[in-house]
């Protein structure tokens, strides 16, 4: 079964607004805090680990953010790759440019 690249493209170009900064976030907040670990300064950046989890002040999504997080990423990949596969090879390009 052909997938229709105009729509893969689509549905991918139409999630990274939504899941690039919590990403961003994720990805940022947990190498900060193992800085912070290394440096044995945990105790004094425990509210990167709380963002990281998903804990915005008074909103509190830890229940939800890494499934939101990882169905994000997921979809990131798998639509990724799929795009990656569909592209003629590098040959096939190179040779129709001369013709």
């Amino acid at each position: 079964m052909p997938i229709n690249r105009a729509r893969l493209r689509q549905l991918h170009t139409a999630l990274v607004p939504f899941m690039v900064l919590p990403l961003l976030l994720t990805l940022t907040t947990g190498v900060l805090f193992q800085l912070a670990v290394a440096s044995d300064r945990a105790n004094d950046f425990l509210w990167l680990l709380e963002l990281h989890r998903g804990k915005f002040g008074q909103i509190n999504l830890d229940w939800i953010y890494p499934f939101f997080n990882a169905l994000g990423l997921l979809t990131f990949l798998l639509t990724g790759i799929l795009m990656w596969l569909q592209l003629p090879s590098r040959k096939y390009r190179h040779n129709r440019d001369f013709k």
